[in-house]
């Protein structure tokens, strides 16, 4: 840190002579949810049917431990937690660079379709025989396909972000209809695989298929940082991004690209896992005090609330369930409590 001076009121610190500005708040609650997101993380590589101490999951990452508590930690359970960890983040910073542009805390990729747009393209590689390359390929197609229909559905008379989520939900609609026309067609054991990985599921997440994803997913966040401060003169409104000197049209496509990308990457292995991307950045918001959604609170309180979910989902419950039936119950009550919440704020 060079030159380094913090300024009072908000309090921010500002480096290297005023290149990047920092605020302290945001920071710290960044740094505490990516804590909380790791032990949580430390937590289920320890917990299960074969329990492991923490000196035995040390050792096993230093080498200094071998046979089943190695196995189990390093090959059995550090493909899912550090899969769940990656796209908490991954769906976090989606669901922020939604909500920052269209400015409405409702816009989120499982609301507005594009999850479903994924798992459409999934289904549909997966009922054609494919392997786990085109099964992401085919999540990508299909994300970046409804994800174009919505756009030109939404954007007569320029691209406004209620008309957007409208167009969205209707769209999810409909894939959603032709999702469940699709196995309704599909063989059986195809339909029970797919729709178990509708409900959002790590089960998936292994060591084959669960490492690509979390570097395609960690090398797509990096992508994210150099757009992060044109979404934060987009919520300043289109005309007040431009004085300030942002191409907001570039912007807008290379943020939605991005956030695109990572609901493709993240469903192509996981499934679509409902309301992280919804809840997480207003969480972040929140617990930051900022007018704005910070991306990387966001993407930290979303790698929380999806490692929590797992834990939730695998030890806590006496029937092991999919991730994702725990992300809609709870993400369904705080849906409800945000549309109470915006309601009372409606004059």
């Amino acid at each position: 840190m060079s030159g380094a001076k913090v300024e009072f009121g908000h309090r921010r610190v500002v480096l290297a002579g005023g290149a990047a500005v920092v605020r302290v708040r945001s920071a710290a609650v960044t740094a505490v949810l990516a804590v909380i997101a790791v032990l949580l993380g430390c937590a289920a590589l320890a917990l299960g049917d074969y329990p492991v101490t923490v000196a035995q999951m040390i050792g096993a990452f230093t080498g200094a431990t071998d046979g089943l508590e190695r196995t189990a930690v390093l090959e059995w359970r550090l493909p899912r937690a550090a899969s769940a960890l990656a796209f908490g983040a991954a769906l976090g910073a989606a669901g922020a660079v939604f909500q920052t542009f269209t400015r409405n805390p409702l816009a989120s990729p499982d609301v507005i379709g594009l999850a479903s747009g994924s798992y459409t393209g999934m289904i549909l590689v997966l009922i054609a025989g494919g392997g786990w390359a085109a099964l992401t390929a085919g999540s990508l197609i299909g994300g970046f396909a409804a994800a174009a229909a919505i756009l030109l559905l939404a954007s007569r008379d320029g691209l406004q972000g209620f008309r957007f989520i409208v167009v969205g939900i209707g769209v999810s609609a409909m894939l959603s209809a032709f999702n469940t026309w699709l196995l309704l067609r599909a063989e059986l054991d195809t339909a029970l695989f797919a729709a178990a990985w509708g409900a959002g599921t790590l089960n998936s997440a292994t060591a084959d298929n669960g490492w690509p994803a979390v570097v395609a997913v960690a090398v797509l966040l990096v992508a994210v940082v150099p757009v992060a401060r044109g979404l934060r003169q987009l919520d300043l409104g289109d005309d007040a991004a431009r004085a300030t000197g942002a191409n907001t049209s570039v912007v807008r496509w290379a943020a939605i690209a991005l956030a695109v990308a990572l609901v493709s990457v993240t469903t192509a292995v996981a499934g679509p896992i409902s309301f992280i991307a919804l809840s997480a950045p207003q969480i972040a918001r929140r617990l930051c005090g900022t007018a704005t959604i910070p991306l990387a609170a966001a993407g930290a309180a979303g790698a929380m609330l999806l490692i929590a979910a797992d834990l939730i989902a695998q030890h806590l419950i006496p029937l092991t369930v999919p991730v994702g039936v725990v992300t809609v119950v709870l993400g369904g009550a705080y849906l409800i409590w945000l549309l109470a919440h915006e309601i009372r704020k409606a004059p």
